[in-house]
């Protein structure tokens, strides 16, 4: 869908410089999708893997992130094996509810109810991202720490358009439960686009 150079605004390597590339489609559904653009990958016209490495090439870049729509729904070996062949680390953002293919050096693992991540997901997982619409996903969100390894990191991320009702709640969450963290669309704050 698109390709970009930025900074990740969200999870654990919030903040660090990232070149994205935004798979277009999904059939995940997140009500609060906030790039419903990318559902319907016939509306994005097919970019080559050398293309996209000719484009990073551009940027002084350390970081690839792979994201969507669902990125899954795609076979990523070739993709991956060129980035990590020119040296990029490779960092995926997925629902999981397709099989994982490539090669990653962080999968961040964000579990949609709608449509529930593939077991083997779970267990390979370095982050745990819980995005948090209402009180009962900080439940939802714990029943899923107990599926995770155990140097998984754990973050609770409140939907954007509900982020004023639901930070104090995750706030509290955390301050009673110290192995989670929080993580905020920090991107939108800024406006970094």
């Amino acid at each position: 869908m698109e390709y970009f150079y930025t900074i990740q605004g969200e999870g654990v390597y919030q903040g660090k410089a990232a070149y994205f590339i935004r798979l277009a489609g999904c059939d995940v559904g997140c009500v609060w999708c906030d790039v419903k653009e990318s559902w319907d990958k016939n509306k994005h016209p097919d970019v080559s893997v050398h293309n996209l490495i000719d484009n990073i090439k551009e940027y002084p870049v350390e970081i690839v992130v792979i994201t969507g729509g669902e990125p899954l729904m795609y076979d990523l070996k070739y993709l991956t094996s060129v980035l990590n062949d020119e040296g990029y680390r490779t960092h995926i953002e997925t629902s999981g509810a397709y099989s994982l293919s490539g090669q990653w050096d962080w999968i961040c693992l964000s579990p949609k109810k709608f449509k529930l991540p593939k077991e083997e997901i779970y267990k390979k997982a370095n982050e745990l991202k819980v995005i948090v619409y209402n009180k009962h996903d900080l439940l939802w969100g714990q029943e899923l720490a107990n599926t995770v390894n155990k140097d998984c990191v754990l973050t609770f991320q409140p939907e954007w358009s509900k982020e004023k009702k639901m930070i104090p709640l995750i706030v509290d969450y955390v301050k009673k439960n110290p192995k989670w963290k929080i993580s905020l669309q920090t991107h939108k704050y800024m406006e970094v686009p």
